[in-house]
């Protein structure tokens, strides 16, 4: 695993509750993950998401993850946690102006200690997130102790590829994302399987390249005076922005960053 202490849960919460998190959704919808709907329905049917069930959605950001498993999967009821408070204050705005709010909670929480109570939820649900968490140790157990057993962890999140990243290249890719740390498939099994969770699938998704192009053609093609909006006009932190995706878009296709998908059950 890379890993940088320059960057703590701070930094990420300034991302989200300022112009840098705008941009994101801006480019990636509110679905702020790679793949937007088709991901999150491959990675609901892999975990067998189905009618009825409860979920806890960790790293939820405004809860378009779970507005998504409401509408589409009719999970029962779902329950957000996130730490920064501006993103949850919108979620519970949005659950609100779609009806969803009787089914939707939210938390304003770290989600290593989330306070939720123990096998609370049917699964754990989680996407293109966990990137931001310092402890994943301590994020895999809380999800671990939150499900019910025989219940689901399911998610996605960006990993390092198999092409694998140098050290130079990591901090450049960590610092741009404000990421303390990037995981890799075989360590987040390997975390997964610690606290009593067999693994039913985990695997790269291939995505992340082709997304890598698409967004910075939205910027550069179509999006740029929004982008230039949000940012208050700045050319030259735009043009900063534009090289630090440019940078990132060469890592994906170098096959040293990827999405990951993993699906585990809890088996004690």
């Amino acid at each position: 695993m890379k890993s940088t202490s320059d960057i703590s849960l701070k930094n990420v919460q300034d991302v989200y509750a300022g112009p840098e998190g705008q941009l994101w959704e801006l480019i990636m919808g509110q679905q702020v993950h790679i793949g937007g709907f088709t991901s999150s329905m491959e990675l609901a049917e892999r975990a067998g998401i189905s009618k009825g069930m409860t979920g806890i959605d960790l790293c939820c950001c405004t809860g378009a993850g779970m507005r998504f498993l409401v509408r589409f999967r009719q999970a029962g009821h779902m329950t957000g946690v996130d730490a920064t408070q501006k993103v949850v204050q919108l979620g519970r705005s949005r659950c609100e102006e779609e009806g969803l709010a009787d089914r939707i909670d939210f938390i304003l929480a770290d989600v290593c200690n989330s306070g939720l109570g123990d096998a609370a939820a049917d699964f754990i649900w989680g996407e293109d997130a966990w990137c931001y968490v310092v402890d994943k140790p301590r994020l895999i157990a809380e999800a671990a102790r939150m499900v019910k057993p025989g219940g689901t962890i399911a998610f996605t999140d960006w990993v390092e590829g198999p092409g694998a990243l140098s050290d130079q290249e990591a901090r450049r890719f960590l610092k741009f994302m404000k990421f303390p740390n990037v995981e890799d498939l075989a360590g987040y099994r390997h975390l997964l399987e610690e606290r009593g969770c067999k693994v039913l699938a985990a695997g790269h998704t291939g995505r992340f390249a082709a997304f890598s192009d698409l967004y910075l053609n939205m910027l550069e093609m179509q999006l740029t005076y929004d982008a230039l909006r949000i940012i208050n006009f700045d050319t030259a932190l735009m043009g900063s922005l534009a090289e630090e995706m440019k940078f990132m878009q060469q890592l994906a296709h170098a096959g040293k960053i990827d999405q990951a998908l993993l699906v585990a059950r809890k088996t004690t």
